[in-house]
């Protein structure tokens, strides 16, 4: 059988929209059944729509005839229409939905926690190993770089074996290699454990996107990916905070074997809780492959089974290579590398920019920490509203219906954020204004991108709905490869010009990446359609 789509079947139309649930009201709109079915040179994607999404459906005219499952408000439809299937996700309960979710979102929190633990440990290392802080850190580059190179081979995988089967090995290998990172005994040991664990941790923070596409609705994603990216952009913070203060008293091997026990509780959850999210609707109910035994969905076994079903490996190669070659995401991944690069950048090496400045000991770096989670949280806060009131507020302007440059409107209000924390944490660098100040302007910084973060994977993601995992791959890997290349040079960089005038062009290339997203909101749609569908989905 041919490739399938991650979620195909449904109406004629793609639709987003506003709504959720169990599609207890089933209404076909006359607007809806009786327009032509879009040809493949004219579609955006897989659900067979020419012009984006329409989202809500006038309420009169959708009770006039049965069909297309709609919300239990009588308007809104469900995007994608899911089966009759219980064991299609998009029927799952609210709480197994959720709980999916939260054990997907912990395992997306391990692989930058444990990258940026060893933002703390390059002095204490670089004195039992006999050299700089500054070498000591290539061990944390290599595995900044490999977090994203892992990713784009977790979703190749995930494609061709199954969604549940590649984070259960993967995170075997994580807690592995975890363990190996807190027993290193040499530079060279420490150095290729961490290379390794950055390979295998990255399991789902690379693949998250294809858990909440497979598993929730239209409407529902962008708060969900606002949670799951709260946990991705947290990490790497609470990680430098815990160390910090385990280092303050303990040798630096302590907090590396935190970060195992972490991977230890989320491999069971993982094999308690997570469950196989892939789900082809074009097959009909009675000819869906069996679910097997917990073990076997674990192990991979049951999804050997049913790989005819899905795509070839060759499909499953040419998938990843084909999303990335599409204008937008090219120009999207560019944007999140000059932009996000900064964030890997500072936290890997902030502890040798405040030492000497402040005279900041273990405790007071951990304490230093507590500001990026606190602008975080709040992001997710703002983010859980803001991003659903910029697509309802286009939604009612546009007579229900929906583009997913719509998106990108909330980075207007993120990045003169991003900016103006820039250029005012090199000032307070190079004119030592009190820690205090750094901090805040740090966390202008950190907040401004998490609401940039979940506003650009919703705009992939909504564009490109059948291709999730490669989405959330390719952003990934161009955050992860924009931070490996600024932790070499960040630190001689700022010792040779200085703080103010290295983060002041820091700050100018992210002005001019707004011009990336100016581009995207006149002309991403044009160059969707001239980029013509992926045709991941036999229709």
């Amino acid at each position: 059988m041919s490739e399938k789509n991650e979620q195909a079947n449904g109406p004629t139309a793609e639709t987003v929209d506003k709504v959720a649930s169990n599609g207890d009201s089933e209404k076909t709109p006359p607007n809806v059944s009786s327009a032509p079915v879009p040809s493949k040179t004219e579609r955006l994607h897989e659900f067979q729509e020419a012009e984006g999404y329409v989202i809500d459906v006038d309420t009169e005219a959708a009770s006039s005839v049965a069909g297309v499952k709609l919300a239990k408000d009588g308007h809104t439809r469900l995007i994608p229409q899911p089966s009759n299937d219980p064991n299609d996700p998009l029927n799952w309960s609210w709480g197994k939905k959720h709980l999916v979710l939260f054990v997907i979102s912990f395992a997306s929190f391990l692989p930058d926690y444990g990258s940026a633990t060893g933002a703390v440990t390059l002095i204490p290392q670089a004195l039992e190993w006999d050299t700089t802080p500054d070498i000591v850190n290539h061990s944390q580059a290599g595995n900044v770089f490999m977090l994203g190179a892992g990713g784009v081979l977790v979703v190749l995988l995930s494609a061709y074996f199954g969604r549940l089967p590649i984070v259960f090995w993967f995170l075997i290998g994580s807690t592995a290699t975890a363990a190996w990172c807190a027993g290193a005994t040499s530079l060279d040991s420490f150095t290729a454990a961490r290379i390794l664990n950055g390979f295998v941790s990255t399991v789902a923070q690379a693949g998250g996107l294809m858990f909440i596409q497979d598993t929730f609705f239209f409407h529902e994603r962008a708060r969900k990916i606002n949670i799951w990216s709260s946990f991705i952009i947290m990490s790497p913070y609470v990680g430098p905070l815990l160390g910090a203060f385990i280092t303050e008293t303990k040798p630096w091997q302590v907090p590396f074997w935190v970060y195992f026990a972490m991977n230890v509780l989320s491999l069971g959850l993982v094999i308690a809780f997570l469950q196989e999210t892939y789900y082809d609707r074009t097959i009909p109910e009675g000819e869906q492959p069996a679910q097997g035994s917990r073990i076997g969905r674990l192990t991979g076994a049951v999804q050997w089974k049913s790989r005819h079903l899905r795509n070839t490996f060759g499909q499953a190669c040419w998938r990843t290579v084909s999303v990335f070659i599409k204008p937008i995401m090219l120009i999207s991944c560019l944007f999140y590398a000059l932009t996000f690069a900064w964030a890997v950048g500072i936290n890997t090496t902030l502890a040798i920019f405040v030492t000497p400045l402040y005279r900041f000991g273990p405790k007071q770096i951990g304490f230093f920490y507590f500001t990026p989670v606190v602008a975080v949280t709040l992001g997710e806060i703002v983010g859980h509203w803001v991003h659903d009131f910029a697509a309802k507020q286009y939604i009612r302007t546009h007579k229900g219906h929906f583009e997913p440059e719509v998106r990108l409107r909330v980075i207007y209000f993120s990045m003169p954020l991003v900016i103006i924390g820039l250029v005012l944490f090199g000032q307070a660098m190079e004119e030592g204004w009190h820690f205090m100040a750094t901090s805040v302007v740090w966390g202008l910084y950190v907040f401004g991108m998490m609401v940039t973060t979940v506003a650009l994977s919703s705009y992939c993601l909504d564009s490109y709905p059948e291709a999730s995992g490669e989405v959330s791959a390719w952003l990934n890997m161009s955050r992860t490869v924009g931070g490996f290349i600024v932790s070499y040079f960040q630190v001689t960089w700022a010792e040779a010009q200085g703080t103010k005038l290295s983060f002041g062009i820091q700050a100018a290339i992210c002005a001019a990446a707004i011009l990336l997203v100016v581009a995207l909101q006149l002309w991403g749609k044009k160059l969707r359609v001239w980029a013509g569908p992926l045709n991941f989905a036999t229709t």
